[in-house]
This record gives structure tokens, sequence and C-alpha cells, in this order.
């Protein structure tokens, strides 16, 4: 140890400040675990995924290991078993850790297998953030959003707490993981937080009696192909406060949701074109993002993403190389989605305003198209408990007879 740079004693150059407290406490604790355990897993043969630092990746020949950190709870996973028990033997050998077997749950998440898919959901948590709030026993709703807020507006004992009120918007951003029809509500009361009104908390209650009819809901992964393909939509001046634009967007990989964010755009739009564009320059980026990510687990994309959306303007605009007077407030945007379609890494294509799916993610509708555009997104009840309910209706049938 020496003394600091600025802050040297002239007197006694040797001596060092003697140590009472650490200043971090344990805060540094999990990163350096995380130092610790990667820097094993590097010298064993594992390297650092270039998407995600928590995802570790083993190549040798045509075998592929994937393990996830997430501080102490890790996930591993590939294509040879005997390679993974040697790999767990020799982590086992060298930290305290406790093989868990086949997973059933990571990180709050419920992971249901069947022979040919999985299903993701999060029931547990979302119960847990229905007794917080009080309404475990409410009755449920079809509907987490309305179009029309009521005038009448009772307040909410519980929910018109602005800590309890935040602490509930937190978790259920959580939720969206394996929820994504809820996204666009979450996104709404998320912009409230520090000052949530009535209003506010009305619509929370709503998305909280839509949880408690739809706890057993989630995602399914099923094998099918591995083409990318995207859709891209915009609410033009959406809110009615700043007027700005809600851009909306997700991607599947065949038929698997991978990517679905929602967002308020940063300036005002002054056309529907200007602010779909946006949102469509949004999804590029990301489109390239996953193109990436997929030729890193080796599934290149080797024709152009198709990329859906229901403007004929933004279409036309992408496609045209005249850049004109009206659109020069958007030109950086522009050259970005014209450059990655010269390069033939997307390709832009019409999609009818009802089947377009983005819907769900930028605007208020009403219950029959909420629901179709749900099921587009493949978020759906647990096979497990339709199953039960359908064995149970035949019995029932049985007993009548």
């Amino acid at each position: 140890m020496q003394q600091p740079k600025g802050f040297k004693y002239s007197m006694h150059p040797d001596h060092v400040c003697r140590f009472h407290k650490a200043i971090y406490g344990l805060k540094q604790a999990p990163r350096q675990w995380y130092n610790t355990f990667t820097s094993h897993l590097v010298s064993i043969g594992f390297s650092h995924s270039t998407s995600d630092p928590s995802l570790l990746v083993f190549r040798k020949l045509q075998t592929k290991i994937f393990i996830l950190i997430y501080v102490d709870d890790i996930l591993i996973t590939g294509n040879n078993s005997d390679i993974i028990n040697t790999i767990l033997d020799q982590l086992i050998h060298k930290f305290a850790m406790k093989q868990l077997g086949e997973v059933h749950s990571f990180l709050g998440i419920q992971i249901d297998r069947t022979a040919h898919s999985y299903f993701l959901s999060q029931k547990a948590y979302a119960t847990s953030i229905l007794q917080l709030a009080q309404l475990i026993d409410c009755n449920p709703l079809a509907n987490p959003s309305c179009s029309k807020l009521p005038q009448d507006l009772q307040p909410d004992t519980v929910l018109s707490d602005p800590m309890l009120y935040r602490r509930i918007t937190g978790s259920l951003q959580y939720l969206t993981l394996t929820r994504p029809n809820i996204s666009y509500s979450v996104n709404c009361l998320s912009q409230h937080m520090h000052q949530p009104l009535p209003e506010h908390t009305f619509l929370l209650k709503r998305l909280l009696r839509y949880l408690k009819g739809t706890l057993d809901f989630g995602i399914p992964i099923n094998k099918s192909n591995l083409s990318l393909k995207s859709f891209s939509d915009a609410d033009w001046a959406g809110d009615p406060s700043s007027r700005k634009s809600t851009s909306g967007y997700c991607s599947y990989l065949g038929d698997n949701l991978i990517s679905w964010p929602v967002k308020k755009q940063t300036t005002v739009a002054r056309s529907s074109t200007e602010s779909e564009y946006r949102s469509l320059a949004a999804l590029v980026a990301d489109v390239i993002w996953l193109r990436r990510i997929l030729s890193n687990f080796d599934i290149p994309q080797d024709q152009p993403t198709d990329i859906f959306c229901n403007n004929t303007s933004v279409i036309a605009l992408a496609n045209n190389p005249v850049f004109h007077a009206r659109t020069k407030h958007i030109e950086i945007d522009h050259r970005f989605v014209r450059d990655h379609i010269q390069q033939q890494s997307i390709r832009l294509l019409p999609i009818s305003t009802i089947d377009q799916v983005v819907d769900i993610f930028t605007k208020p509708l009403s219950t029959p198209r909420f629901q179709l555009l749900r099921n587009k997104l493949s978020v759906t009840q647990d096979p497990s408990v339709c199953r039960g309910l359908l064995e149970h209706n035949i019995q029932t049938a049985h007993l009548s007879i």
C-alpha cells in the first residue's frame, strides 16, 4: 500500500492510512463472486458472449454448452450431456454448489416442459403482486386497459399510497417477461410514478384485476423454423398531455416471440409517417442486433429479415432514394433504414392494420381486439391447466349421463 497521490505526508512517506471500515461494505461481493466464477469458466474453455456478459459459451467441434449466471443462480444447457456432467463435476469440486437437476424455475419464471415445447409463466410472482395490493380475492376483468375513463373515479384506500403504487408498478415491469400483452398498460403506469393521480390508480387496479383472471397465462416456446420476422407500429400523438407518440415493435424467431419493447418517443412527431418511421428505425436497430446474436449461436439468417408495417408512406419513404425537404427532420433514421435495405439485411413489407399485432403495444383496445392480438402474441393459458379442466368436464359429463 502507498499513500494516495496528492496526499503524501512528507514527514513519514512510508506510512499508510489505517483501515477502519470498508467504504462499500458488501456491495462489491457479488461482483467479486462473478469475476472469480467467470475467470474459472474461462480457464476451462468458456468464452463470454458478445451480447450478454452473463452468458458464457463453450464450443468444441460439434459440442455447444451455455451457462447463464445471475449472482448465485446458474443455468446450464447444451447438446452433450456427458460434457455437461464433466463441467458440473469440475465446478462442484471448485466451488460449494448444489445441483438441482432439470430446471423447473429460474429467477421466478416457472418452466414447464413437454416433449416438443416449453411453457414459461410467472403465476407465483403474479400472485405475490396481488397479495401485496390486497386484491387476491378481487373480481377478474377481461381487458387490462380501457379506451375511456369513467367520470366518477372512486379513490382506492390501498393503491392511492404513492410508495405502494411505485412498488407494484416496478414489480409489474418484471412480469412482462412472460406477459407481453400487458406491456402497454405497464408502460403507461410507469410514466406517472413520481405523482400518481386517481386515474392512474384506477388503471393500476384494472390491470391487477385482469391479472387475477389470467394467472395461468404465459408464453410457449415451440420447436419451429429459425427465421426472423418483425412488426412495427406507432400511435401518433397518443399522449394527450405531451402529444408524444408511442413506439412499439416485436420480433419472432419462427413462431416464438423473442423481443417486444414499448417506449414513448423522446420528441413530438409532426406526422404519423414521422412517428412510424422512428419506430421502424428502432426496430431495424433491434433486428440487426438480434441477427448478430443469432449468428453467435450458429443460427445465421441467410435471407433478409421481413419487417411488416401498415403505413404505406413509411414503406415508400424507406424504398425511395429521393430525399425531399419535407422529410429532412428524419434524415438520420431514413439513411439508417435505407442502408440496411440496400445491404439486404431487412425487407420492408406492407401489412393490413387488422393484422398488425403491434397495436396491442401502442394503444388501448376493445376487449375482442385485445384478446385477438393476445393470441397472435402466443400468450396463452398453461396447457396443463387446460388439460385438467378438460378432464374434469369429461368426468362430469360421464357422471351426469
